[in-house]
């Protein structure tokens, strides 16, 4: 058995880590690279053959973990997705949308390159190639355990990170030899709205665990939601609108549970919040299907006959057309569009129309992966160019981070430490490289073994085993070489390179 990181190794996006199992490849996530990531790494093409690809456990329904399915079946995946119930009912909205863009997106490069007379793109896969690989997913409810085939079986628990979002217990039987790996996918945030808290996990032989906040601790839920009304009320004093860029799934909910409550308490009164994105007003449906898996809290506001989802002022945006009205609204507008990393979709058009102005405040509650256009505009860019024109970049622009999904250090930190039966390696994936070393560090100081996977590299469980993917590691050291050698080394370097090569 061995196990071979491809997305999300030494990087945030592109979650995908593949499994070789009693002559069986499993596929933990199949998630799309964005930003930065997208642009080095490339959404198009496998490490690995899709056909070879026998199931797909699916941890949660983002993109960046759930994206690239389609692209797996257009290519010649025709095995099974499992996922929970409320992972597969989100998937089934979430993915044709993404469709929807990768289609957007490249008809409008090929006006431009039927111009430039260049060879036209196609898109990564089409609405309806989504809509046909939902036909292969399988859903199962949480704390029950499925049995995927001889020698393998998993179990979904809460991960509090997304409705339907799962740690996965996975129990694996080779050549005699049984191993418990524990996959945490996204663990959530404590004290977010709608969604319990991550389970605790009582043993784990192998933990492959994320790390996005892995060097960064939130501020409190309740100090910034504090800081939130305060940016709504300072806004409206100055005449702007307050734009929110969010995920539609997830962190859209969250934000209308959180206004709700302004709402019903009278802190807001006659604020129109508009919810700009077809996507979040569908997915608000699934959630509200979903009351089973709300938290403590959220569960009595809705047994008292209070929709947290719902209150007097919001509205939900269905055509293109009440979607460009919004534009004409220049004060005292709650405007959320998607998406929440500011890269597609119809947000664009909202900075476009309000990032200049000074007057108005532009609201991130979700990690802002490196090379998108919302983390270029969290870093304090003076500019940036939508839809071919520069705009001044002069609203006030704020960085939520106790609003996020995703647990922080401590959150953790105090998951890890809840397992009774510690790990024998941790594994760490879903990270910038500098949350990575830091949390790696951290950990390491506690007694824990820890490996930090880049693309390419296996892992052998039973005997420890690391492969290195030596492609970077060998021509960093040719590239070290080459600076200072003379005609004289030229065999030292040639027996460098082979050594290298050979390694």
């Amino acid at each position: 058995m061995k196990i071979e990181f491809n997305g999300a190794a030494s990087c945030v996006t592109g979650s995908s880590h593949l499994f070789n199992v009693n002559g069986k490849n499993v596929l933990l996530d199949c998630g799309m690279y964005q930003g930065k990531d997208a642009k080095e790494r490339g959404n198009e093409l496998f490490n690995f053959n899709p056909k070879e690809i026998d199931y797909v456990l699916l941890s949660h329904a983002h993109i960046d973990h759930s994206g690239r399915i389609p692209l797996l079946f257009k290519q010649g995946f025709k095995g099974k997705v499992i996922c929970t119930e409320a992972t597969l009912d989100l998937c089934s909205v979430m993915l044709p949308d993404s469709g929807h863009i990768q289609e957007f997106e490249v008809e409008w490069k090929n006006r431009k390159r039927i111009r430039q007379g260049l060879e036209l793109l196609e898109p990564l896969y089409t609405s309806q190639i989504a809509q046909d690989s939902i036909n292969l997913f399988e859903s199962y409810p949480y704390n029950k355990w499925i049995e995927l085939f001889n020698g393998f079986k998993v179990r979904f628990n809460d991960a509090g990170h997304l409705l339907g979002s799962a740690i996965m217990e996975i129990v694996i039987n080779e050549n005699n030899k049984e191993y418990k790996i524990v996959y945490t996918g996204d663990l959530g945030n404590i004290h977010i709205p709608i969604l319990k808290e991550p389970e605790a996990i009582q043993s784990a032989d192998y933990l492959i665990m994320e790390t996005t906040y892995g060097n960064r601790l939130h501020d409190t839920h309740t100090d910034e939601l504090n800081t939130l009304i305060n940016i709504i009320k300072d806004t409206f004093k100055r005449g702007g609108n307050v734009i929110i860029p969010s995920f539609s799934v997830g962190r859209s909910q969250e934000i209308l549970y959180t206004l709700n409550n302004y709402v019903e308490n009278n802190i807001l009164k006659n604020t129109p919040v508009y919810i700009d994105s077809p996507l979040a007003a569908e997915s608000t449906k699934i959630f509200n299907k979903y009351h089973k898996l709300f938290n403590e809290e959220a569960t009595k506001l809705l047994e008292s006959g209070d929709d947290p989802l719902q209150f007097k002022g919001l509205y939900f945006t269905k055509s293109p057309e009440e979607s460009v009205s919004l534009n004409k609204i220049k004060k005292g507008a709650i405007i959320i569009s998607a998406s929440g990393m500011c890269e597609a979709g119809r947000i664009k058009h909202h900075l476009k129309h309000n990032l200049w102005r000074k007057e108005c405040s532009i609201v991130f509650a979700g990690f802002q992966a490196e090379g998108t256009l919302g983390r270029i505009i969290v870093d304090g860019a003076k500019k940036v160019k939508l839809f071919g024109e520069e705009i001044a970049v002069n609203a006030k622009i704020y960085n939520l981070h106790g609003l996020s999904g995703h647990a922080d250090r401590d959150g953790l930190l105090n998951w890890l430490n809840k397992i009774t039966i510690k790990p024998k390696k941790v594994i760490l994936v879903h990270g910038d490289r500098d949350a990575q070393v830091s949390f790696k560090e951290l950990i390491e100081s506690k007694g824990y073994s820890v490996f930090v996977p880049n693309p390419g590299d296996t892992f052998i469980p039973g005997i420890d085993n690391i492969q290195r993917s030596n492609v970077k590691e060998k021509i960093d050291i040719l590239l070290d070489s080459i600076d200072n050698v003379d005609s004289l080394e030229k065999n030292k370097l040639l027996d460098l390179i082979r050594n290298a090569l050979n390694s």
